[in-house]
């Protein structure tokens, strides 16, 4: 119980820096910019964390699944950048879709390759 509940405090937090995320970078342009952005800073962190800092931040594993199923978690959002890519096509703004679909999926398996190779470097120290 007490694990759900870390989860849960931390999912908070998360879902709340991610709307400001989203409130900051909000603008005229149509292409949802904060998701984009949090998605992205997410996937970095958690990879970060994943290639073992987050050893060297806390040995307990109740923080530890706090942090990245609860915060990280809530953060991104999967769910998120699909019904805007779906919507952004139906509406037919096709270029817009594909541009943050490819920058969505290519941007997350870069910035995810960059955060595993910060953190090993970071863990063998």
């Amino acid at each position: 119980m007490k694990q759900a509940l870390f989860v849960g405090i931390a999912g908070a937090i998360g879902a709340i820096c991610r709307i400001g995320i989203g409130r900051l970078l909000e603008g005229s342009s149509e292409f949802p910019i904060g998701t984009l952005t949090a998605n992205l800073l997410g996937t970095f962190i958690l990879c970060l964390l994943g290639a073992g800092v987050i050893h060297r931040l806390t040995a307990d594993q109740k923080l530890q699944t706090a942090i990245t199923t609860g915060f990280l978690g809530s953060f991104t959002t999967f769910s998120a950048f699909s019904m805007e890519t779906v919507s952004l096509f139906q509406n037919g703004q096709l270029v817009l879709s594909i541009m943050y679909f490819s920058s969505s999926i290519i941007g997350g398996l870069v910035v995810g390759i960059i955060g595993l190779r910060i953190g090993n470097r970071m863990v063998s120290e």
